[in-house]
């Protein structure tokens, strides 16, 4: 039974440039601009109306745009929770100028030795990382290790819970790798049976919806349980609306100011009819999209999902919002 009919997520790519290349990503390889402030503003106004909550600055390497942290000003003072992933090669000489604007600050992180970290980056950034925590916490913030597994990392989630989370009191978040046109690669069953057991550790964030979801197969076109389209609005840098999720990519409307309007127009409305049906759609874990999925209908996804969720929350002390825009 569907309790929230609303777009909750914006995924905002304000760029798909990166500073790095990593392996398991293929965003950085396209051609893009740099999305304005007027762009920005207008599309604030919209998803408000719409309902949305949490507004992702995305990109490629988000902290590339100098105005970041004005688009993040704007989404704090309009009541949205943020949210910005980094591979922090930038971080420190954008720590103060973003201190505040963040409520989910996340630091990309593939291993915990600096030589395999950089090689999976294409990149000198592993002491980028190290200083950038460093600096984040002198600054009071609390970024989030986010820790891509996939199976050739996995054996390394111990040294990295010891070594970086637990000594500077920072979340571990346990991302599982997921694929996408040949891009990534899934875990075995027997990787998601090593995860299991993290979940329940202090300072260690690990949604078991997403172990549930790939042990029943992902995505299933015939009775589909993502729902990307009508729970995530994507911008993308040249200020389209890309339907039906980034991922594939079907369809991209000029947005022009007119954003509410247009998400309520019969091209949208058709493509929201099709989420999770589309041929590409079958076995899908992509986590960007099944996290909105799992909380805005009653399912057994819902209640796997809801206590790694609410502790998350707790740690980061947005737990009063994210409760309060659960029931808006």
């Amino acid at each position: 039974m569907r309790f929230i009919k609303h777009p909750v997520l914006c995924n905002y790519y304000i760029t798909y440039r990166c500073n790095a290349s990593c392996g398991f990503c293929d965003i950085w390889e396209k051609p893009s601009p740099y999305v304005t402030i007027e762009q920005v503003t207008e599309n604030l106004r919209d998803l408000k109306k719409l309902g949305v909550q949490v507004i992702d600055f995305t990109g490629g390497e988000p902290l590339l745009h100098q105005q970041l942290p004005e688009f993040l000003s704007l989404a704090k003072k309009s009541g949205f929770i943020t949210t910005v992933t980094t591979n922090t090669l930038l971080y420190p000489k954008s720590a103060k100028k973003l201190k505040g604007l963040i409520d989910m600050l996340h630091f990309s992180l593939d291993s915990p030795i600096a030589e395999e970290h950089n090689a999976s980056r294409g990149v000198n950034c592993f002491e980028h990382l190290l200083e950038s925590i460093q600096i984040a916490t002198q600054l009071g913030e609390r970024p989030d290790i986010l820790f891509t597994v996939h199976s050739g990392n996995i054996h390394q989630i111990e040294q990295v819970y010891r070594e970086i989370s637990q000594p500077n009191n920072l979340m571990l978040i346990l991302n599982p790798i997921f694929s996408y046109k040949q891009v990534g690669s899934e875990l075995s069953a027997s990787d998601l049976e090593k995860l299991y057991h993290w979940g329940g550790k202090k300072l260690v964030y690990l949604n078991k919806a997403f172990l549930t979801l790939r042990k029943n197969g992902g995505n299933h076109s015939d009775n589909p349980l993502c729902k990307a389209g009508s729970t995530t609005i994507v911008i993308s840098p040249e200020n389209k609306l890309v339907l039906p999720c980034y991922h594939l990519g079907l369809e991209e409307l000029a947005v022009e100011g007119r954003l509410f309007d247009l998400y309520h127009s019969e091209k949208v409305k058709e493509q929201i009819a099709l989420e999770g049906r589309h041929n590409a759609c079958e076995g899908c874990t992509v986590n960007c999209y099944f996290m909105p999925s799992f909380h805005v209908e009653l399912s057994k996804y819902l209640w796997h999902s809801l206590p790694s969720t609410l502790k998350y929350a707790w740690e980061k002390g947005i737990w009063k919002k994210s409760v309060k825009a659960s029931l808006s």
